[in-house]
């Protein structure tokens, strides 16, 4: 969203015959935006919906060069429109390669196996004892469970009881900016 507001302002800057096609192109791609994180956790609504942004990006770059070589076009309209979109297009792809990369599986064995030798070590030291304490027990149980649970939500933070939806309000806030 902070590549997307400059872009969309720099239209301004852009011959006017040519101006209301790229708006439009602009809702219709912060729409699509909103779209894909509305889909998830549906993974083929997510990828289809992230290609029809990817052809609206190419849509608003072919139009925004087109429209930058206009008669009437100052020269300075492309040298500012330009990289705006392009840093629009490059957040884009770094969002999604963020969303892509993960931790490699031996990570997740490796956080799941000392949860079971803290446990088996746990169990070890408790079992000389005469009597149970059903509550450390429990307590021990629970605080490691909760403990893998929030570092895998806080990896998927679109899936879990952590959201990460309030940064959609950016997007949505742009979007209503649009006329």
């Amino acid at each position: 969203t902070t590549a997307l507001g400059p872009a969309y302002l720099r239209i301004d800057l852009l011959p006017a015959v040519a101006q209301p096609a790229l708006r439009a192109l602009f809702r219709r791609y912060v729409d699509s935006r909103l779209e894909t994180y509305r889909r998830i956790p549906n993974v083929g609504a997510v990828k289809a919906e992230l290609a029809r942004s990817t052809a609206l990006q190419g849509e608003i770059w072919t139009q925004a060069v087109a429209a930058s070589r206009l008669e009437g076009a100052p020269p300075p309209a492309a040298m500012l429109m330009l990289p705006a979109l392009n840093d629009m297009i490059d957040i884009t792809t770094t969002r999604a390669m963020a969303v892509r990369m993960h931790p490699p599986l031996a990570i997740f064995a490796m956080l799941f196996g000392l949860g079971l030798a803290s446990a088996l070590l746990a169990g070890y030291g408790m079992a000389g004892g005469k009597s149970r304490n059903w509550l450390h027990m429990i307590g021990f149980a629970a605080v490691m469970a909760v403990a893998v649970y929030v570092i895998l939500d806080i990896e998927f933070p679109r899936l879990g009881l952590i959201r990460v939806d309030a940064f959609d309000q950016a997007l949505v806030e742009l979007r209503a900016t649009m006329k």
